[in-house]
């Protein structure tokens, strides 16, 4: 009887077609994060996070006490007692991403690895930044006409920033039973940057654009620098309260490398911190994706609309730039605008790729960056402003 008792506990004796299916998608995915090294830091863990929570019997994510905690008939409405009390291990470091501490944790190591440098010395590089973001709010749109409720199309666009850790602090805010989906495909797409920009930035342009060479940026006085971070955290929080816990951490990262007076703390940000976070989150993201969340239409739209945001994004930021040579006396080269989404600094390499195609001589990489970091701005006031108006 306990021999009976025994191999009806093991988990093949419970597991669903389902689960199967979802091990597998845990597997692939896992092959793309150490084979192809697909944004390799975070899809591995949320790969074995997904690969965890669908094993049948493991108790390690119970999805069912998170739907009590989100419905407000539930005595557990907001309450993470009943987390702490009857979840496992993924459902206490989840409480992590609900909470928006780890997106928030991430920002601060990448403002430390972060140098706004560029943008400062181009501060045209910012509006070509703030372009890129429409893909966010024409995919809003599109999604919530395709029958999404507006704060489930609300991260469905955010993926066009580009940007994980943004898409997972407004998903886990608006639609957080969408999360597996969305950060999935929001980290696939970023390491997909250099396959999905370059047929955009060649049909938007041409040879003469993508052959115009920038001059050199000016030098940035290390004051320029340290002001920076101080001023763009409080006008971006003082007009958009919602985007302040992303911005000030971007802000206070970036401030801790520029100062020069805490590189202890500048260097941890950028290290250990940003490597125990990365781990926490991935699990807890992974985890959410179980096999009622995942195995179902919604997802292959997201997916869809999420390709669809990305590049609208990237498009945006050419177009602009093309908009802007015609009232500048200095050229702007156009494919520059296509970095503005936030994939840093994979983003910039594209831009400086595709213009030496036409330009061996050509070095548009440090220009690429003024865009590129000001997308990481712009995808972080993009969600505040949804959150703002959809929270």
């Amino acid at each position: 009887m306990n021999i009976l008792d025994f191999f009806q506990g093991m988990g093949f004796m419970q597991m669903s077609w389902q689960q199967a299916i979802m091990l597998l998608i845990s597997f692939f995915l896992l092959f793309l994060a150490i084979h192809k090294k697909y944004e390799p830091l975070l899809l591995l863990p949320i790969a074995f996070g997904m690969l965890l929570t669908n094993l049948p019997g493991a108790g390690m994510f119970h999805s069912e006490l998170w739907s009590a905690f989100l419905d407000p008939s539930s005595p557990a409405y907001h309450s993470y007692g009943a987390i702490l009390k009857e979840g496992g291990l993924l459902d206490v470091l989840y409480i992590g991403v609900k909470a928006g501490v780890y997106p928030c944790l991430i920002f601060i190591g990448v403002g430390a690895m972060t140098d706004f440098g560029p943008l400062i010395a181009n501060p045209k590089s910012l509006i070509l930044g703030a372009a890129a973001q429409i893909g966010i709010f024409v995919t809003f749109l599109c999604a919530n006409a395709m029958g999404f409720t507006p704060s489930e199309a609300g991260s469905i666009g955010i993926i066009g920033g580009a940007d994980g850790p943004t898409s997972i602090f407004l998903t886990s805010k608006l639609a957080p039973h969408l999360l597996g989906p969305i950060a999935i495909a929001a980290y696939s797409y970023m390491a997909l940057v250099p396959v999905i920009q370059p047929p955009i930035m060649r049909a938007l342009t041409t040879k003469k654009e993508r052959a115009i060479k920038m001059g050199q940026l000016r030098p940035v006085s290390k004051t320029e620098k340290i002001v920076f971070p101080i001023i763009i955290t409080a006008i971006v929080a003082l007009i958009l309260p919602d985007a302040a816990p992303l911005i000030g951490c971007l802000m206070l990262g970036n401030l801790m490398k520029e100062c020069g007076v805490v590189d202890r703390l500048s260097k941890t940000a950028q290290n250990e911190l940003m490597n125990i976070v990365v781990i926490f989150l991935g699990l807890s993201v992974g985890a959410t994706a179980t096999a009622g969340s995942f195995l179902n239409w919604q997802t292959l739209m997201i997916l869809a609309m999420g390709i669809v945001a990305f590049g609208l994004g990237s498009a945006g930021g050419v177009l602009l730039a093309k908009l802007m040579n015609l009232f500048l006396k200095e050229k702007i080269n156009p494919l520059i605008g296509s970095a503005g989404v936030s994939a840093v600094p994979m983003a910039a390499r594209v831009s400086q790729t595709v213009g030496q195609e036409e330009n061996p001589s050509n070095f548009l990489l440090m220009h690429a960056m003024g865009p590129n970091v000001a997308g990481v701005i712009g995808s972080a006031v993009a969600a505040g402003v949804l959150l703002t108006m959809l929270g």
